[in-house]
């Protein structure tokens, strides 16, 4: 037998599987989203798409870092505090997950990201319009 199959076997499953499912926390679905957001203990959402992403719409109540600058930017985040993170599709979630992993973080994705929470017509937020003087 091909000693190199199960080697071969282990990448190819970590091509394929969710980094959800890799991280061994289940992914939160779009629908309990909401309702996390009403209990005492909850979640932080991070979004970790462009600044450019998160003004065009973001889930609401959301905060934004980009999946690049979260292991920079750590210590702006509650360690106490168990954290909800997507980005569009959940290549960049799944990145930035593992940091936060790697820090000590309770960490989980929104499963699908953005794609399914628009795809689920979820609330989206937008940026409060800035007001200038003329």
């Amino acid at each position: 037998m091909n000693r190199r199959f199960p080697l071969l076997a282990s990448a190819l499953l970590a091509l394929v599987l969710p980094a959800a499912v890799l991280a061994g926390k289940p992914a939160v679905s779009p629908a309990a989203v909401g309702e996390l957001a009403k209990r005492a203990d909850a979640p932080l959402v991070l979004d970790v798409r462009s600044p450019e992403e998160f003004a065009a719409g973001h889930v609401p109540g959301a905060v934004n870092i980009p999946h690049d600058q979260v292991a920079t930017r750590i210590s702006e985040l509650d360690p106490g505090r168990w954290v909800l993170v997507y980005c569009k599709s959940g290549r960049r979630a799944g990145i930035a997950e593992g940091v936060l992993a790697d820090a000590g973080f309770d960490v989980r994705q929104i499963d699908g990201s953005w794609l399914r929470w628009e795809a689920e017509r979820r609330p989206v937020a937008l940026p409060a319009a800035t007001v200038t003087a003329e």
